[in-house]
C-alpha cells in the first residue's frame, strides 16, 4: 500500500519535471523566428541597386525584403547575368554579404572600369584579326546616352521572373533560387531606393515540445491512478470495527442524576470534520481540476512543429566516389570533358519555363489588343518580320472590310512545347521556339511561335507564327531548363541547310513532284501544297473568266531562317516564303479586283488596268529537317499563309 504512494509521487514528480521542461522550451528557452540585415548603401550616382545572390543566400529560407527610399520603389528580380547584361554600361550599387562580419556589405560599381581592366590592352585589341561571327554570338550593350534624363525605367522587361513597384516603402516575400539577384530602382526621377533590410525566418521548432508534454500527461494520470488505488485498498484493509476485544475498556454507565450532555454547533452527517472536511473537498477539486487540466494541456502539442520527424533524405543514385584505377585514355576523356563541363556551365536557355509563361501571357494580351485596335504600331510591339507583315495587311484590309477574318489570335497557355536557344550569358540576340495550345477553344490548332529579342532591353518579338498541321508529330527535343543550341543556317549536318530549305520548298511549291527537291520533301498529305502548289494553282486558274490568265512565282522570304536542334540531331527550321499571283487579260481588255477583294482593300486600287493586276501571299513554314544519313525526309508541322500585297501589274 504504501509503495503505491512512493510511485504515485515518483510518477507526480516526474509529470511535473516533463510538462515544466516542455514549457520552458517554447517560453524560456524558445529561439528567436527570424534573422535580420539591413544596410543604408552608398548610391553615389547610381541609378540601380543590385541585392546579390549572396546577400540573399545569406541565411537558408524564404527572404522578406523591405526597400525604402524616397518616392517609387520598384524591384524586379532575375537570373544575375540577365539582370546584369540589362544593366550593360551603367554605373549601380551592390549589395553583398560578408560572411565573417554577418552583415550586409555595398559598393558602387562601375561596369565600363571592370571591362577595362580585365581586358586586354587596345594595341593589342586592334592587332587581333577580324572574324565573322553568327549573330548568337554578338554582345548587345545597348544603353542609353549618358546625357539621358531620367535613368531607363526596368519595368516590363521580359528578363524579370516577376517586378513589383510601391509607393514609399516596399515589403515583399519571395523564395529565390541559388543564381538569382533582384534589381531596384526608382522607376522615376527620384533617387534609388538605399535602404534595404532581408528578413529570413529561423527554424525555431521544439519537436520534443510535444513528446515532454504528452508524457507528463500520461506520468500524471498514472500517479493518480496510484493515488486513487492506494486510498482505496488503504480503505478496504481497516475495514469495519463491530466487535471490541473481550479485555477493552468499557464505557461507564450513566446514572438517571447524570444530565445528557449538550453538544451545539454538531456537524451534519456529511460535514464530520469541520475545516478537515472542507479543506479535504478543495483538495478533491484540485485533483479533478488537474485530472482535466493536464489531458488539455497536452493537446496543444498536436502541431507537427511539436514533434520530431525520423524521415530520411532520399538514397542518390550517384556514385559516390571516382574509381580509384582510371586507364589513361579513360583519363584524357575524363579530362575532355571536364573541359567541356567547364564550357557547359557558361551556357544557359534564354529564357526559363516560368520566364516564358510570363512572356505569352505579355505577349497574349498585346497582340489582343493590337488586333482589337487594328494598330500597326502597338503590334510592332510584339511582333517583326513576316509575322508583323501578315498583321499589317490583315489590319489594312479589315479596315475597309470589317468583315475579313481578323488574324489568328495568340494563345497564352498550356505552353506544350517550350525550346529556348542555348546561349552564352550576356549574349544575344536569343531565340525561342514555343507551341502552345488554345486554352479556350481546344478545337483550334495550336501555334508554333519562334520569338527573337534582340538587346537585353528590348522584349521578345513574335518573328514567324504559324498552326500546326494535323498529327503534326513534332520530334522529340531537350527539356527547357537545357535549351538547344542554335544550328548554323549553313550546316551540313542536315539533309538540307537552313538557308537552302526556303528555296528548295518554293520550287516544290511550282513545279510539284517535278521539281529536283522534291525528293527530299514528304509531299504526301502535304496540305500547304495541295492548296498553293500546282495543284491549288489548277483549280484558281479554274474559277478565272476565259479572258484572264493566271501565272504564278514563288520565292524563299527574306526572312532569316531560324534552326533549333533537337534529340536526333535534326533541326526545327522556320522560314518564310512568298507567292506572287499575276492576273493579265489575254483579250485586250481590262482587270481589277473586284468589290469587296481583300486585294482592292489592301491595295486601294479599286479600278481596271489593261496590265492587270498581282496578290502577294505571305507563307511562313515550320519543318523538321532531319540529320544526314536519316532515311526520314523534311515534313511540313505547321504553316500560316496570308496576303501581305496587292497592286496593278507594273
Amino acid at each position: 500500500m504504501l509503495l503505491r504512494f512512493v510511485l504515485a509521487i515518483v510518477a507526480f514528480a516526474a509529470a511535473a519535471v516533463m510538462i515544466a521542461f516542455g514549457i520552458a522550451q517554447r517560453t524560456v528557452f524558445l529561439e528567436p523566428d527570424r534573422v535580420a540585415l539591413q544596410i543604408t548603401a552608398e548610391t553615389g550616382d547610381a541609378d540601380y541597386l543590385v541585392i546579390g545572390p549572396e546577400a540573399l543566400a545569406a541565411y537558408p529560407g524564404k527572404q522578406t525584403l523591405t526597400i525604402d527610399g524616397e518616392g517609387t520603389a520598384f524591384l524586379a528580380y532575375g537570373r544575375t547575368s540577365d539582370v546584369l547584361a540589362w544593366i550593360g554600361d551603367d554605373e549601380y550599387a551592390e549589395i553583398g554579404y560578408d560572411a565573417e562580419a554577418g552583415e550586409l556589405t555595398a559598393r558602387v560599381v562601375d561596369p565600363t572600369e571592370s571591362d577595362a581592366s580585365d581586358g586586354q590592352d587596345t594595341d593589342d585589341a586592334d592587332e587581333a584579326p577580324a572574324t565573322d561571327s553568327p549573330a548568337t554570338d554578338v554582345p548587345a550593350t545597348e544603353t542609353p546616352s549618358a546625357d539621358a534624363a531620367a535613368p531607363v525605367s526596368p519595368a516590363g522587361s521580359d528578363l524579370w521572373l516577376d517586378e513589383l513597384s510601391e509607393e514609399g516603402t516596399l515589403t515583399t516575400t519571395v523564395d529565390v533560387p541559388a543564381g538569382v539577384s533582384m534589381l531596384v530602382a526608382s522607376g522615376s526621377d527620384d533617387p534609388v531606393p538605399d535602404e534595404v533590410a532581408i528578413t529570413w525566418p529561423l527554424d525555431n521548432s521544439t519537436p520534443w515540445f510535444g513528446p515532454l508534454l504528452t508524457g507528463g500527461a500520461i506520468a500524471f494520470l498514472v500517479g493518480f491512478a496510484l493515488m486513487i488505488s492506494g486510498i482505496i485498498h488503504h480503505r478496504r484493509s481497516r475495514g469495519p470495527r463491530r466487535n471490541l476485544p473481550k479485555g477493552g475498556p468499557r464505557r461507564a454507565r450513566r446514572t438517571r442524576a447524570q444530565p445528557t450532555p449538550v453538544v451545539e454547533d454538531t456537524p451534519a452527517a456529511g460535514e464530520r470534520g469541520g475545516a478537515t472536511g472542507e479543506s479535504r473537498s478543495a483538495g478533491r477539486r484540485a485533483l479533478i481540476a488537474g485530472v482535466v487540466l493536464v489531458p488539455a494541456l497536452s493537446l496543444t502539442a498536436c502541431s507537427a512543429e511539436y514533434w520530431p520527424t525520423f524521415e530520411q533524405a532520399p538514397a542518390t543514385t550517384a556514385p559516390a566516389t571516382v574509381p580509384a584505377t582510371v586507364a589513361p585514355e579513360e583519363a584524357d576523356a575524363d579530362a575532355e570533358a571536364g573541359s567541356d563541363a567547364e564550357e557547359a556551365e557558361s551556357v544557359e536557355p534564354a529564357v526559363t519555363v516560368p520566364q516564358m509563361e510570363l512572356i505569352m501571357r505579355k505577349l497574349s494580351d498585346s497582340a489582343a489588343a493590337a488586333d482589337e485596335a487594328r494598330d500597326p504600331a502597338l503590334a510592332a510591339e510584339r511582333f517583326t518580320g513576316p509575322a508583323l507583315t501578315a498583321r499589317e495587311a490583315n489590319y489594312a484590309i479589315r479596315g475597309v472590310l470589317p468583315e475579313h477574318p481578323a488574324a489568328t489570335a495568340i494563345p497564352a497557355a498550356p505552353l506544350e512545347i517550350t525550346l529556348p536557344q542555348q546561349s552564352k550569358a550576356g549574349i544575344w540576340p536569343r531565340t525561342v521556339l514555343t507551341i502552345v495550345k488554345n486554352g479556350d477553344d481546344p478545337t483550334v490548332a495550336p501555334s508554333s511561335l519562334v520569338l527573337v529579342q534582340q538587346s537585353p532591353r528590348d522584349n521578345f518579338k513574335i518573328l514567324y507564327a504559324m498552326s500546326l498541321v494535323p498529327d503534326a508529330d513534332p520530334p522529340e527535343v531537350a527539356p527547357a531548363s537545357i535549351g538547344a543550341p542554335l544550328v548554323s543556317p549553313q550546316s551540313k549536318l542536315l539533309v538540307l541547310a537552313p538557308d537552302q530549305v526556303a528555296a528548295a520548298y518554293a520550287d516544290v511549291l511550282i513545279q510539284g513532284t517535278a521539281s529536283q527537291y522534291a525528293e527530299l520533301f514528304e509531299t504526301e498529305g502535304d496540305v500547304l501544297l495541295q492548296q498553293l502548289g500546282p495543284e491549288g494553282q489548277t483549280a484558281t486558274n479554274e474559277t478565272l473568266p476565259a479572258t484572264a490568265d493566271a501565272t504564278y512565282t514563288t520565292q524563299a522570304g527574306s526572312s532569316p531562317p531560324i534552326a533549333l536542334a533537337t534529340n536526333d540531331s535534326g533541326a526545327m527550321v522556320s522560314v518564310s516564303v512568298t507567292q506572287t499571283e499575276k492576273v493579265t487579260p489575254n483579250d485586250g481588255g481590262t482587270l481589277g479586283f473586284g468589290d469587296g477583294q481583300p486585294g482592292g482593300a489592301l491595295s486601294g486600287f479599286t479600278g481596271k488596268s489593261a496590265k492587270g493586276v498581282q496578290r502577294e501571299i505571305g507563307i511562313q513554314v515550320l519543318f523538321y529537317v532531319p540529320a544526314v544519313g536519316s532515311d526520314e525526309k523534311i515534313r511540313v508541322l505547321g504553316w500560316s499563309e496570308s496576303l501581305i500585297g496587292a497592286s496593278e501589274v507594273p
